[in-house]
């Protein structure tokens, strides 16, 4: 056997392997024996068939598998060897006179090759990082929040703006009879709450679905009804009032706070403040880091330039998927990946270069933390190291999950490492300003 490679130019190569006779002949002839021992033909003792017979039945089939195997374990030996960043996979070239009756083959396969590039982190424009903290507003939202969650219910006879009506939504034809509370806060547009305002326990009130609630996901939990219906709802309903409440706030006392973080952690109501800033800046943290990732893969796509096997790629997208792909389906393909394949390189240069490698110890530690940070959530506050420890095994035994939080654990150590070596721009912005900036 002899494989040699022509280099086209930088990113695109020919690799030529040639295969003969005593490559696969001995591979061959001893599978066509084992079949020739076992083969049951009408006329013949087991073991006795002809050995022209079987080769006239098997040989061509077996020739072309035992090479195939043949040519694809040398291919990916002699990529190995030669150390060949390759993107996508090998294509083989079409060959119209190809014979399988020669004893001698020659096969030669397309490579398109991975560009020499330098990464840079010192950016002239420094990448934009995110401080989200909670504004007044949003901390007065919170604090009456906890108010009306500790509050209690004082029972009306008439309804007011503000208050919580219970009742019973019903359309016949659309068989919707459900008991449901609506906080009037919730309600849609000044015409909507009027309806509600000054009716009484034993009132009908008929409303239209559309428009009804500030988010139409409401109607799902008030009628009872599926997701996809729900938007666009257009029916009127009728709404029976069984009882009207208004709700009295908490008062900012001890009580309240020790109910909300435990005994004398929280005395004041500025330093309930400060507690909830401080969880809200945790909270907000995921999607700052989020954000920060986003934007430094822009820049890093955006300012490092090199060239891809752009022709080879799009053949190869053509023929890699489980239906083939037209020249204009593969081109359209490439181009929403182009981006996505850039930085895969960018990253794996980086990763390279830095010694970032995730190695089972990482993560496993990784798996526990995790682990013990889903159990807090559900109240499970000391979970024993031999519960985490098998509960982290059967996890990564399961290679999704592996890969899954291999992911993550690279995505974190690669922030980690942009933060420590990269400059930013920092801003400070309120929750709102954040998403009006990043989603507007």
């Amino acid at each position: 056997m002899n494989i040699t490679r022509e280099n086209i130019d930088e990113l695109n190569a020919v690799v030529k392997v040639d295969i003969a006779k005593e490559d696969y002949a001995p591979k061959v002839d001893k599978i066509l024996k084992d079949y020739r021992k076992n083969a049951n033909v009408p006329g013949f003792r087991k073991g006795h068939v002809p050995m022209g017979m079987v080769k006239k039945q098997y040989g061509q089939a077996v020739l072309v598998d035992e090479v195939n195997k043949l040519l694809q374990d040398s291919l990916n030996s002699y990529l190995t060897e030669e150390k060949l960043d390759v993107l996508g996979n090998p294509i083989p070239k079409e060959q119209e006179d190809f014979d399988w009756n020669k004893e001698e083959y020659s096969f030669e396969f397309e490579l398109g090759l991975a560009p020499e590039f330098k990464v840079n982190l010192e950016l002239e424009t420094p990448v934009t990082k995110y401080n989200i903290v909670a504004d007044e507003e949003m901390v007065n939202k919170q604090i009456e929040s906890m108010q009306k969650q500790y509050g209690k219910l004082i029972s009306k006879d008439e309804v007011e703006e503000g208050d919580l009506v219970a009742g019973t939504f019903k359309n016949e034809e659309e068989g919707i009879e459900n008991e449901s509370t609506v906080e009037l806060e919730k309600i849609k547009g000044k015409r909507n709450l009027n309806k509600f305002v000054g009716a009484k326990v034993g009132d009908t009130l008929s409303l239209k679905t559309k428009n009804l609630f500030e988010d139409d996901h409401k109607l799902i939990q008030h009628l009872k009804i599926e997701h996809d219906k729900a938007h666009e709802l257009d029916i009127e309903v009728e709404f029976t009032i069984s009882e009207i409440n208004k709700r009295e706030l908490a008062d900012l006392d001890q009580e309240l706070f020790d109910k909300l973080f435990g005994k004398d952690e929280v005395k004041t109501v500025t330093e309930l403040k400060d507690k909830i800033k401080e969880d809200a800046a945790k909270q907000f943290q995921q999607q700052s880091d989020q954000q920060l990732m986003n934007n430094i893969t822009e820049a890093l796509i955006e300012k490092t330039n090199f060239e891809l096997p752009k022709e080879f790629l799009q053949k190869w997208i053509q023929t890699v998927g489980e239906k083939p792909l037209t020249e204009e389906e593969a081109k359209e393909e490439y181009d929403k990946s182009e981006k996505g394949l850039r930085y895969q390189l960018i990253e794996g240069k980086i990763v390279k270069e830095h010694d970032l490698e995730v190695n089972f110890d990482d993560l496993k530690a990784f798996a526990h933390d995790k682990i013990r940070e889903q159990m807090a959530q559900f109240g499970q506050m000391n979970p024993s190291e031999k519960e985490l420890d098998d509960i982290t095994a059967r996890i990564l035994s399961n290679q999704d999950e592996v890969k899954r939080l291999s992911e993550q654990l690279m995505n974190e150590k690669l922030l980690e490492f942009y933060k420590e070596n990269m400059k930013f721009e920092e801003k400070e912005v309120t929750y709102d300003e954040f998403v009006k900036e990043i989603y507007n």
